[in-house]
């Protein structure tokens, strides 16, 4: 019998969906407030996922969801950077 290999599900901060942890895009705050997207999903510091899609970073950015997940203020370069992500 062959183990079945167990996806790691993870919720978006904004949707609330529950994804796989490959569909969702990690943004990490340090420590120090240091605010980064994290696509290895391995950096150290406190994570929020969000879906890569448009629609969820313009709310997310609106409805500050990264700043209220993340306890930090996450500067706009962050949206920017996410965006770049969405468009490939």
């Amino acid at each position: 019998m062959k183990k079945v290999k167990k996806i790691p599900l993870r919720t978006c901060v904004v949707t609330k969906e529950v994804l796989p942890k490959k569909e969702l895009m990690r943004v990490v705050a340090d420590k120090d407030g240091n605010v980064s997207v994290d696509p290895s999903g391995k950096a150290n510091g406190r994570g929020a996922y969000l879906k890569l899609s448009e629609d969820v970073i313009v709310l997310a950015k609106k409805n500050r969801a990264l700043d209220r997940k993340l306890e930090v203020e996450v500067p706009e370069h962050i949206y920017d950077e996410l965006m770049k992500l969405v468009h490939g």
